[in-house]
């Protein structure tokens, strides 16, 4: 066993919020608290920003109504959300980040194929929250971007250094300022758009590639956030209500997606416009003049804090990949500087390129499907189906532990999973000829799971169970010494 899951000073206490000192390491009994009921609240704030909007954009712009629209993105994000939140139940059960678990599947050092993806998928959201959240700051204030960039991520940063306690304090208490503010724009919109603006189409006109199109990147947004979810259900007490559990993080994450994206849906659809910040601005006027400003400025706050969500995930995945390699002591030092480093690199991306990155927003949703949804199926298949939430934690971080180097099983059915999706891409710059024939439509998202989660139920009978179960009864023992000592 490496160094990683040896126990470290769990936090150092300043008022009601605690310096997290953990990072990739297995998080003792003695240290864990919080409240089931809190993952809903966190997740809400987690959805609920100006990206998640603009993922309702897309329905209106490719000719489909606003009903119609709405109705793809409940049962989209609804269907996304469910593999979602079925990872909650892992964190307390495991006391483990989320995308540490995958070396159970793919293996030590294999897990960094979905690793790769995930650090893609991490990068990619904070460069556009980076964006957003400074055009709504030079609303105000003058500065060009190579100001504002290296600034609203190093506040993200330096939240995310604070880490768990705050980044849960934040988004809780701004849930409420959230439901206020966007409540109050929602009513106006939906009282005055129909009767005062001229919608794009019909708000009952159908077109099927588009509504499919609406649904597959709506699920794919939520299954996105699969790699984030036990990273903050892992301090919760280990016999936390699975149940429970679910149902918060199910009704937060799923609540505010729908609303925001159905909002989305109606702006884009009546005021014909694709920017969020000034499709809202637009809108919160109707409440009283001004009040659109006071709506982009909660929405900024709450994307920077989810920026700094972003960033926290990033640094445990990539801490995690290099673990594999190179054994990483999970001191509060290490870190800080993986925090740092992506700082620096989110901050090069995001002066790199131009700000019209945004409009290829949609392509990247799709992306994220493409390589989340095999992984998702393989991680989940495997925590409720195949090891039944019973792991050898201990030898997730062994250099030589029961689950080996490169686990083929996952590796081929996560493989074979992604290929499966090949004929269903719809990007713009690449169509599959199954997409083509549905008119553009994407449900790769089918495949992909069916393939990678039901080859994966059917390798995973070859795994040597006995061998696990004496694994696991001496990580058992190890991890009970380690509490002792320490208590």
């Amino acid at each position: 066993m490496t160094s990683s899951p040896a126990p470290t000073n769990a936090a150092l206490t300043t008022g009601a919020i605690a310096l997290e000192r953990r990072s990739i390491d297995y998080i003792p009994q003695n240290e864990r608290r919080g409240r089931v009921w809190h993952q809903g609240p966190f997740w809400f704030t987690g959805n609920f920003v100006f990206l998640t909007m603009v993922v309702g954009f897309i329905g209106p712009s490719l000719g489909l109504g606003v009903q119609w629209s709405m109705l793809a993105v409940a049962l989209g994000a609804g269907f996304g959300t469910f593999f979602m939140a079925f990872h909650a139940n892992q964190g307390p059960r495991m006391g483990l980040p989320q995308m540490i678990q995958s070396r159970a599947q793919f293996g030590l050092r294999g897990a960094i194929i979905p690793f790769i993806a995930t650090i893609f998928v991490y990068i990619g959201f904070t460069v556009f929250g980076t964006v957003l959240v400074t055009q709504v700051i030079q609303l105000f204030l003058p500065g060009s971007k190579f100001l504002w960039y290296p600034l609203v991520i190093g506040i993200a940063i330096l939240i995310a250094i604070i880490g768990y306690d705050l980044l849960h304090f934040v988004q809780r208490w701004l849930t409420y300022v959230l439901i206020a503010a966007f409540g109050l724009l929602t009513v106006a919109a939906a009282v005055t758009l129909p009767s005062t603006a001229t919608p794009i189409t019909a708000p009952d006109t159908w077109n099927g590639p588009a509504f499919l199109i609406q649904l597959s990147l709506a699920a794919g947004y939520n299954i996105s956030y699969a790699v984030y979810v036990s990273d903050y259900s892992r301090y919760l007490p280990a016999d936390s209500s699975a149940p429970r559990l679910i149902g918060w993080t199910y009704v937060g994450a799923a609540g505010s997606a729908i609303w925001l994206m159905s909002l989305g849906a109606l702006l884009g659809g009546y005021l014909q416009q694709s920017d969020a910040i000034s499709a809202l601005t637009t809108a919160g006027d109707l409440v009283f003049p001004g009040f659109g400003l006071v709506v982009v400025v909660v929405g900024a706050i709450a994307q920077l804090t989810v920026t700094a969500v972003n960033c926290y995930g990033t640094m445990l995945t990539g801490l995690t990949a290099i673990d594999g390699f190179v054994p990483v002591r999970p001191t509060l030092r290490v870190r800080i500087l993986g925090l740092a480093l992506v700082g620096v690199v989110s901050t090069v991306i995001a002066l790199a390129i131009p700000e019209s990155y945004l409009a290829s927003f949609n392509g990247f949703v799709a992306l994220m499907l493409y390589f989340l949804v095999p992984w998702t199926a393989v991680n989940l298949v495997d925590f409720y189906l195949v090891r039944r939430g019973h792991y050898a934690i201990t030898d997730i971080f062994a250099r030589h532990g029961v689950y080996g180097t490169w686990a083929w099983r996952g590796i081929l059915a996560y493989a074979l999973g992604f290929l499966a999706m090949v004929p269903f891409f719809a990007l713009p710059f690449y169509t599959g000829p199954i997409a083509a024939a549905l008119g553009g439509a994407d449900i790769a998202f089918i495949p992909g799971l069916l393939v990678g989660g039901g080859l994966y139920a059917l390798l995973a009978r070859g795994i040597d169970a006995d061998r696990e179960a004496a694994a696991i009864a001496r990580s058992e023992e190890e991890l009970q010494i380690i509490e002792a000592v320490k208590a």
